[in-house]
């Protein structure tokens, strides 16, 4: 029988943080880390990554098996934590509430690291303030074949934008093909009221660069680098500073100077690199704290885009249905749905769209396209890349692929019809059969 590796204590700060199974291998492609290597990285960026996390409720993305293997969300704080590590409670649009952690020093982040926290995952708000966001956050999200260039263009265009509204924004890189702004704002407004600004901001910088930036929330309908304004409703989350992506070679979400960002390359930026670059560079978030601004100038955009006669945007899909909200159905899959009477819109052409593969892993989705691929030959050469659609989907507690074909630039006569997904592992399916029969049931 074999014996389970000993644990190593590491002192940090004064405080004992246990690291378990630290040989365990976390990163075994491009670059090899342990777990214990994980954590001595996330120890040296501490200056900058504890900065990016401070005083902040955070989402524990669970990676138990490492980088290579799937996720898994919790949002409720272990019972098993210790006494110095404190938390706050949350409520969520569901009603639901939970208690998460909040990590204010370098034991802190140790210790979640070592629960196989291979990303940093902060909620927008303060925990003295839970209701009212401390952060405008401009997602900056390519789509299929889009270039870096691209995305470091638009996110000049944001730049440019923000100078204009007397606002500062602090760029990094996504640690994956996109980029982050975050933008620090006094704390007086609701969720609701900074998404709102989120979404007047994306739908200006479309405006300014119409061939390269989208505010789209359907896939189906973007071209270019779509500036996700839904990052900014209450219970979403991304990668902070400094925090490591689960690709192959390590890739660092790094903060960056704006005038960095011409000839920066995303994967100049890894567990290997960004420590000597925080030691002798500095980090370029100094000073986020004290540069706090108003959304009041994209308030009032976003009241003009909306005496305009645009809308609401389509919010995340587990929010109810909001005041002023088009009905919330894809492109391709509308049925000449009517318009609010207030929006005077000519109808979306619906898409044909088909699902491919469904599964928890993303490799065995992608090996069910390359079939499909290989079943339909004629049809699959007449595909654009930003005509395969690869959705990550969240669901309560874990993330699953699903892969989808847009069949707009195959001709009507060859285009195959819905098959069943091959694989066809949705792990959301049995809770949707029991809602629908839920819903069927009588009512005494």
């Amino acid at each position: 029988m074999k014996s389970e590796e000993p644990s190593e204590v590491l002192s940090v700060d004064g405080r004992q943080v246990r690291i378990t199974h630290p040989g365990k291998p976390y990163f075994s492609r491009d670059i090899k880390l342990t777990k214990l290597d994980l954590v001595r990285y996330y120890l040296s960026v501490a200056s900058g990554a504890v900065a990016g996390i401070r005083d902040r409720p955070v989402v524990l993305k669970r990676f138990v098996h490492g980088a290579e293997g799937e996720p898994f969300y919790q949002k409720r704080a272990p019972t098993g934590r210790p006494a110095w590590l404190r938390t706050v409670t949350l409520s969520f649009p569901s009603g639901r509430t939970a208690e998460e952690i909040v990590v204010d020093d370098a034991a802190g982040l140790a210790w979640i690291v070592n629960l196989g926290c291979i990303e940093l995952h902060p909620h927008a708000v303060r925990a003295t303030d839970l209701d009212h966001p401390d952060e405008l956050r401009i997602d900056l999200d390519p789509g299929p074949g889009v270039t870096w260039d691209d995305v470091r263009r638009v996110a000049m265009e944001a730049k440019g934008l923000l100078d204009d509204l007397g606002l500062r924004g602090w760029p990094k890189t996504s640690g994956s093909r996109g980029m982050h702004v975050n933008v620090r704002i006094h704390q007086r407004w609701t969720f609701t009221e900074v998404r709102r600004a989120a979404l007047a901001f994306s739908r200006e910088v479309e405006r300014r660069s119409p061939t390269l930036a989208t505010s789209k929330w359907w896939k189906e309908e973007r071209r270019g680098v779509f500036l996700d304004y839904n990052q900014n409703a209450k219970d979403r989350t991304t990668c902070s500073a400094y925090s490591v992506r689960p690709l192959a070679d390590a890739r660092v979400s790094t903060p960056l100077r704006w005038e960095e960002i011409p000839d920066c390359e995303p994967a100049d930026f890894t567990v290997a690199t960004v420590p000597v670059r925080l030691a002798s560079l500095g980090d370029p978030n100094d000073g986020m704290d004290g540069a706090a601004g108003s959304l009041e100038a994209l308030l009032e955009l976003a009241a003009r885009d909306e005496a305009a006669g645009l809308g609401d945007a389509p919010w995340p899909p587990h929010f109810q249905k909001m005041d002023g909200e088009a009905t919330r159905v894809a492109p391709s899959r509308a049925k000449g749905v009517a318009k609010p009477k207030t929006v005077a819109k000519a109808p979306r052409a619906k898409m044909p769209l088909i699902v491919v593969s469904n599964s928890t892993k993303k490799d065995a989705a992608l090996a069910g396209l390359a079939r499909w691929k290989a079943r339909h030959p004629e049809a699959a050469e007449h595909l654009a890349v930003d005509d395969v659609l690869v959705d990550s989907m969240r669901g309560r507690s874990s993330t699953w692929t699903r892969i989808r074909v847009n069949l707009r630039n195959v001709p009507e006569a060859i285009r195959p019809p819905q098959e069943t997904p091959d694989p066809d592992d949705d792990p959301t399916r049995a809770w949707r059969e029991w809602r629908d029969k839920a819903k069927e049931k009588p009512v005494d």
